[in-house]
């Protein structure tokens, strides 16, 4: 039969010590201890592997939430893009490009009754507009194609629709910066519109200020000939940044590229921020956790010493008796490492279960729709987050058995013997 390596079958021995029938005494305390480090380790790793994969989720969410609505790049122009159907088919032509649509860009205030509302008024091409966003698909009432040129209709978002108290078929007021002349003086540009649809992109923030019109109806509430801008959506939203560059390149100076990720850098800018700073003091709870790894070693080696001498007068060389006591630490710290990750993964594969069960019960709401712009918690587990999370806290571990190890190895058999 095969053996293992003295060192191995010493240390794995010492780390799930038991009763020593010999003299009668008790290593339960640090079997107890080892487990506490164990466990302490484990729930570091699941935490930060949790915490990590519901920030990843969090920021993938928003962000698909976001370009679902959005466009990845939009080249616009100060004064309306005059002959944009030739700079369009242009645009279109490049490579990663797969959908241009015209738009028009502006803010009002919506009115209805007594309520008022600050709104984006957002022009669109609805022939088009599925090109470059999932807008047709987010409609709950009435259809995209309700927005006629002439016809001064309006799809509201679902927020917005429900703060006002409109619905399809109702009329409301819009007011536009622009103004006209009275004689009365300067008066604010107002056009009554009738709503014919509502659009629910689960994001908040959009669902409770957007307006969404017939570009050709929001140019003349303007005093727009033409739409303000293009929308462009490409093949690869990672690649947005690279595509607006190259499309800088190809257009007139006069007009503005940008792509999603300048357009909401702050928030972007924040959540990563956030992220790196929990990752650093979750980690921290690790390291604790793994060095209490240094005084459950202390603790051994002091317990054993009297096996230590033994083996030295048996022997035994002071590299093995120091390779003993790293195996009872990297043991523990890898059980701890695995049984973490594990427990991580589980939890994290399961947030959606998991929570809303503790909502239910404490009959709480970790997300409240009017602060964040999703209403669940989502999760993203990465394996690269998984692997790195994994081998520090292992290494964190390797490192606090190194000085009770050598510790171990410089016992002098004749001291450890003298009182026993």
């Amino acid at each position: 039969m095969l053996r293992l390596p003295i060192e191995l079958e010493i240390g794995l021995r010492y780390t799930r010590s038991k009763r020593r029938k010999t003299v009668g005494k008790r290593d339960g305390f640090l079997s107890f201890i080892s487990g506490i480090s164990t466990a302490g380790i484990a729930l570091g790793v699941a935490s930060l592997i949790v915490v990590l994969s519901v920030m990843n989720g969090f920021q993938k969410e928003v962000r698909d939430r976001m370009l679902s609505v959005l466009s990845h790049v939009e080249i616009t122009a100060p004064d309306g893009l005059a002959n944009w159907e030739p700079l369009a088919l242009k645009v279109a032509a490049q490579p990663h490009v797969v959908g241009v649509a015209p738009m028009v860009s502006s803010q009002g205030l919506l009115s209805r009754e007594s309520m008022m509302r600050g709104v984006a008024i957002r022009g669109i091409l609805p022939s088009e507009e599925g090109k470059v966003s999932d807008l047709p698909k987010q409609f709950v009432a009435g259809s995209i194609d309700d927005l006629k040129p002439g016809s001064f209709g309006v799809a509201l978002g679902a927020q917005l629709a429900a703060i006002v108290g409109a619905h399809v078929g109702d009329r409301i007021n819009l007011i536009v910066p622009e103004s006209d002349l009275t004689p009365a003086g300067a008066m604010p540009r107002m056009r009554t519109l009738q709503v014919v649809g509502i659009v629910d992109s689960g994001h908040y923030e959009y669902d409770s200020s957007l307006a969404i019109m017939h570009w050709k109806d929001a140019a003349a509430l303007l005093r727009l000939r033409d739409p303000s801008g293009l929308r462009v959506k490409v093949d690869d939203m990672q690649r947005a940044p690279e595509v607006a560059n190259e499309l800088a390149a190809i257009v007139p100076q006069a007009l503005w590229v940008t792509d999603w990720s300048r357009s909401n850098r702050n928030w972007f800018a924040a959540v990563q921020t956030e992220k790196k700073m929990m990752f650093i003091i979750l980690t921290l709870i690790i390291a604790v956790a793994a060095f209490n790894l240094v005084s459950t070693l202390v603790m051994t080696v002091n317990e054993k010493q009297a096996d230590i001498a033994i083996l030295r007068t048996m022997g035994a060389s002071p590299g093995l008796i120091q390779r003993i006591f790293l195996i009872q630490g990297l043991s523990i710290g890898l059980l701890g490492s695995l049984a973490g990750v594990g427990l991580g993964l589980l939890i994290a594969l399961n947030i959606d279960v998991i929570v809303p069960v503790i909502e239910a019960i404490f009959r709480v709401q970790f997300l409240p729709r009017e602060v964040y712009f999703i209403s669940e918690l989502p999760s993203d587990v990465r394996a690269s987050d998984v692997l790195t999370v994994g081998l520090m806290a292992f290494g964190l571990s390797v490192l606090a058995t190194l000085y009770p190890s050598r510790r171990a190895a410089k016992v002098q058999p004749a001291e450890a013997l003298r009182y026993e």
